[in-house]
């Protein structure tokens, strides 16, 4: 009786040769069809960085043109502004990126240092924003 149920009900079609040469897991399967959350990531900290560059060049524009000749009262404006800005979204993302990128791509590390190895000779970490990196972006001098 049991044989007779799983024979009807094994309707459908056969493999294709790609699909019986594939590899089946489940790894496979949840990064098949979608770009790693890694790549999503670093697409959004760009973007967001980029975005940001705007918004603060157009400011520090605005700020220059009202602050006519008088520096000092830019300086200091600007670095008001500088110490306001709200980074915390774009930190967030950059943090994860921190800490979850090596682990993401499987980069190699040092069993000696347990260090992870840089990536064509450069850190994968990413600067948190704040304002030291908007002083140093756009100069209040």
């Amino acid at each position: 009786m049991l044989r007779r149920r799983t024979d009807a009900t094994s309707a459908g079609r056969p493999l294709s040769s790609v699909a019986r040469q594939a590899q089946r897991s489940v790894e496979n399967y949840l990064t098949g069809g979608n770009p790693p959350r890694w790549m999503e990531r670093i697409a959004e900290i760009d973007n967001g960085i980029a975005r940001v560059r705007r918004e603060l060049a157009e400011e520090h524009r605005t700020l220059r043109h009202a602050c006519g000749e008088d520096r000092d009262a830019f300086e200091r404006r600007w670095r008001e502004r500088a110490h306001a800005h709200d980074f915390s979204e774009l930190n967030a993302l950059i943090r994860q990126h921190n800490e979850w990128y090596p682990v993401e791509r499987d980069l190699p590390f040092d069993p000696r240092t347990g260090e992870y190895l840089s990536i064509h000779g450069r850190s994968y970490l990413r600067q948190l924003l704040g304002p030291g990196w908007v002083l140093e972006q756009f100069p209040a001098r």
